[in-house]
């Protein structure tokens, strides 16, 4: 079987974890957008699994509700290297609290954000600030890897034992899915291609719940295809910033 044969059956057994085992928390995830954005709330995605939340931000054929959450501190610090553990500094969480603080954020509000193993501290940081706030935390992560590594966040927790909803991307501990003879690392990310997988499935979801509460999302429509651009500008945008919706 070649290289490419065997990706593309791994791709399929993923899919079809992901439907076996994440449908029913897909549907909740769904659910709560669809309740936010019918009760005046907003939706963001952070970054997904090395940014696969800009294929949902903004897309033809995609909603309009979808806005793109991030923040960052620049530090500018010259200084020979120095030991500082002696002091103490354990509010790691200031920066992503006084983003969202200083944001359009509000509580009900959703936020979508990943780490694949479940313990990168800038994101554990927005997640722990977030439910502080009120705001519903969904998660991308991998069980299989999540539960394999230690927490390094002050909390002692990691993603999944802060987040409102985990959404496990199915992806293997430590990312790839095959053994390649000769080559020492395995081949073949999982999580961004589950992760955008599941995302479309939670849009689903959502989009038929808000027709069901009698809300029609913008929907938009490609910006490169004859009248999609005058149509998004005209209709879907301005309903966008009148309803949020």
């Amino acid at each position: 079987m070649t290289l490419l044969e065997r990706y593309r059956e791994a791709v399929d057994d993923l899919f079809r974890k992901v439907r076996e085992t994440q449908t029913e928390n897909i549907v909740k995830a769904g659910e709560m957008v669809a309740d936010s954005v019918a009760d005046g709330g907003c939706i963001f995605l952070s970054r997904i699994c090395h940014s696969m939340e800009m294929d949902s931000i903004y897309r033809g054929g995609g909603p309009i509700f979808y806005r793109h959450f991030s923040y960052d501190l620049k530090v500018e610090n010259t200084a020979r290297p120095r030991d500082r553990s002696d002091l103490g500094w354990e509010d790691r969480g200031a920066a992503a609290r006084y983003a969202l603080t200083q944001s359009n954020v509000r509580p009900g509000d959703v936020l979508f954000l990943s780490s694949v193993s479940g313990r990168t501290v800038p994101v554990v940081d927005l997640a722990w600030e977030a439910v502080k706030l009120g705001i519903k935390v969904v998660a991308f992560t991998s069980m299989e890897y999540a539960v394999r590594v230690e927490p390094v966040h002050p909390s002692g927790k990691k993603l999944y034992e802060i987040a409102t909803l985990t959404l496990d991307n199915c992806a293997p501990a430590a990312e790839a899915m095959l053994d390649v003879e000769g080559i020492e690392a395995r081949f073949g990310a999982a999580s961004g291609i589950a992760s955008d997988y599941i995302m479309w499935s939670v849009t689903s979801v959502a989009v038929e719940k808000l027709m069901e509460k009698g809300v029609t999302p913008g929907i938009l429509k490609s910006a490169n295809f004859p009248g999609g651009n005058d149509y998004n500008k005209t209709v879907v945008e301005p309903n966008y910033e009148k309803f949020g919706w």
